[in-house]
């Protein structure tokens, strides 16, 4: 599985393009997806499956373009769905544009195939309600949207955000995969889980 990172939108959020030998993934597309759709044709890959790891409209500017465009099938957490009401999710939070509509349907936590290899849906609220980490063990990769950054976390202030969920999310769903992980956030640098055990102020007291 080969990975590129596109940064979009006002707040380059981080795009993930997830490349297999005859389809690919994208995971968020918070700006215009012209640079993913390049790649689409320059690799001659399909792309069936677009993951939200939640419904912020920073990570979403591009989804109906994108959908639209390929006739991917979108998926995200269905308890972020009130959020598409609001400014948080439908856009014009803090002056952003509002997001274009596009269909998705709910995705459960649990196991998929993707790429031909297995994924883990987990749940991992707190940034939001539904917030969802997709790890893939044989990538040794997992996504976080704004759950957790480098050295840092997500902010729990918008409407249905918590930070005792957010630490446990962090501290039960992803300190606890292999340390040689890679952490790709929805904003920001590429981290390992080892690396935030160590260095995150937030969670290295259990490195010890």
């Amino acid at each position: 599985m080969d990975i590129t990172t596109f940064p979009l939108g006002p707040l380059d959020s981080n795009c993930y393009l997830l490349a297999g030998d005859t389809e690919a993934v994208v995971i968020d597309v918070g700006g215009d997806p012209v640079g993913v759709l390049a790649a689409l044709r320059t690799r001659r890959l399909p792309l069936r499956t677009i993951l939200l790891t939640h419904l912020h409209c920073d990570h979403l500017f591009g989804v109906a373009a994108l959908s639209e465009a390929t006739g991917a099938t979108v998926l995200a957490g269905g308890e972020d769905a009130g959020l598409m009401d609001i400014e948080a999710g439908g856009g014009g939070l803090m002056g952003m544009p509002m997001v274009p509509p596009f269909a998705w349907k709910p995705l459960d936590p649990g196991e998929m195939t993707l790429l031909g290899q297995p994924c883990q849906v987990l749940p991992t609220p707190g940034h939001s309600p539904g917030g969802r980490s997709f790890y893939f063990p044989q990538a040794k990769a997992v996504f976080v949207g704004d759950l957790l950054f480098f050295h840092s976390i997500g902010r729990t202030d918008l409407p249905g955000g918590s930070l005792d969920a957010l630490l446990s999310s962090v501290t039960g769903r992803i300190l606890t995969l292999p340390p040689e992980t890679t952490v790709y956030p929805g904003h920001g640098p590429l981290t390992t889980v080892g690396d935030e055990l160590r260095q995150n102020p937030y969670f290295s007291e259990f490195y010890q």
